[in-house]
């Protein structure tokens, strides 16, 4: 077993919001195994049925990316260049001294801060696709029985069944490949 992929640029599921169409596709598939009468006109995702049917191979791919901005109002130049100077002093300096003097204890922070925050939400992504890679496993499970035992049932049922199947391999492929199971 490999090593979970950390790198946001070589994952598959790089966010939590990534993971839904995977969701969405195994809510379909449970919906399919509870009811033997469902079809691809009948599902909420018709269109990503039908072209995964049609092409014979399924991927879920998808990439997010978090901007983060601020402001700080109501400061004074007067009041910002004061304040620097006084830092500025601390050390034997003035204004310039007094921005690294003020930015060192913040930059430190950020980064130690940045860094936990970035951790947890790293943890509660694995332990998310950890999940969904459980719940994928055990649909495609559920929708190979179904294949078997239906095997006569009509070509619209056995295409949802195909289709929900092939989704579900490249979900499951994608899954493995962030958890390091590839």
């Amino acid at each position: 077993m490999g090593e979970y992929v950390k790198s946001k640029k070589e994952m598959r599921f790089s966010s939590l919001d990534s993971l839904k169409s995977v969701e969405q596709v195994i809510n379909e598939a449970e919906a399919a195994i509870n009811d033997k009468s469902r079809t691809i006109s009948k599902t909420a995702i018709p269109e990503v049925l039908a072209g995964a049917l049609g092409a014979g191979v399924g991927g879920v791919a998808s990439f997010a990316a978090l901007f983060f901005g601020g402001s700080v109002v109501g400061l004074s130049a007067a009041g910002i260049t004061s304040g620097l100077a006084a830092a500025g002093a601390i050390v034997g300096g003035g204004m310039a001294a007094g921005v690294a003097v003020l930015a060192a204890p913040v930059a430190v922070l950020g980064a130690a801060g940045v860094g936990i925050a970035a951790h947890a939400k790293n943890k509660k992504l694995m332990n998310a696709k950890k999940l969904c890679y459980e719940n994928a496993v055990r649909a495609q499970n559920g929708i190979i029985k179904a294949l078997k035992e239906e095997s006569q049932a009509d070509k619209e049922r056995l295409d949802l069944l195909n289709s929900l199947n092939i989704l579900l391999q490249s979900a499951i492929k994608d899954l493995k490949h962030d958890l390091g199971q590839s």
